[in-house]
């Protein structure tokens, strides 16, 4: 096997996967391997307890967990310290730290960066902390705001995982312009998983992709096109030469699997024999 694939296909064994706290999320983690990295969202209806929840469950069963922390779901340094204490006792030592979707904060912290500063200032900062990274413009934040925050936030975070991107230029450029502002933490490229192609489009609008959109609807021609199925293979080959060249700092594969757990896991087993039969 060449070592570019050797690289490639080491990647896909380390990707990390991001599930829902929804029911039945347990059983269908359970097509993962064995001490795989799960993240475990959080959402403005169930609030952190659900995804502490998930969260212990799912290192009870043997997977490195990461609960993501929404910094609008909490509204006060007490509450802050009783979410760090849970995730001690249940042996969760990452974080991932975003601002979450609810339109009006809880309490003191608007922004990820609050919450982060927060931590800080309490000495209770989990072992490792992950923050979000946008490859294209949000139509919900400006650029300015962006930029801004990511240097800010880069201060007290250990990685990078970036929002969900269909086009390969684009993140690879978005990657070169935060190694240009000396940024170097590493990045973990988000991709969706193996998902059910009109979820992945609601969600898509949802959460601002307007530019991923259109260029869905250029490569395609028709959306109608995508309405069985999404894979991330073309976007994997895209990304596989910057994935492998050191001077971009990428870490490897982030599934958002919208818990379509069985299906992503087998898209990676086939992609990772696909690069083994390549080799031959």
């Amino acid at each position: 096997m060449t070592i570019r694939n050797e690289q490639l296909r080491q990647y896909l064994a380390d990707a990390r996967f991001e599930v829902l706290p929804l029911r039945g999320v347990l059983e269908r983690a359970e097509q993962l391997p064995a001490g795989s990295t799960v993240t475990v969202t959080s959402s403005p209806t169930k609030g952190p307890d659900a995804t502490l929840e998930v969260a212990s469950d799912l290192r009870a069963l043997g997977f490195q967990v990461v609960p993501h922390l929404a910094a609008r779901l909490i509204a006060d340094r007490h509450q802050l310290v009783e979410v760090l204490d849970r995730m001690a006792d249940a042996g969760l030592s990452e974080a991932f730290v975003i601002a979450g979707d609810s339109t009006e904060p809880a309490g003191e912290f608007p922004d990820a960066l609050a919450l982060l500063r927060a931590m800080d200032e309490l000495g209770r900062r989990p072992s490792r902390i992950g923050i979000t990274g946008y490859p294209e413009r949000h139509a919900f934040i400006s650029d300015a705001a962006m930029i801004d925050a990511m240097a800010d936030k880069s201060a007290y975070a250990d990685y990078i995982v970036s929002q969900i991107c269909f086009d390969a230029y684009t993140i690879a450029s978005w990657t070169k312009a935060v190694r240009a502002r000396g940024i170097e933490l590493p990045i973990h490229i988000g991709v969706p998983g193996v998902v059910d192609a009109t979820k992945l489009l609601r969600i898509s609008l949802k959460i601002g992709l307007g530019d991923s959109m259109r260029f869905l609807r250029k490569q395609h021609g028709v959306v109608g096109k995508l309405l069985s199925r999404y894979t991330p293979e073309g976007l994997f080959d895209e990304l596989a030469p910057y994935l492998i060249d050191p001077a971009y700092g990428l870490a490897g594969w982030h599934f958002f699997t919208f818990n379509e757990i069985a299906r992503t896991q087998r898209f990676r087993h086939e992609m990772s024999t696909r690069l083994e039969e390549v080799s031959a």
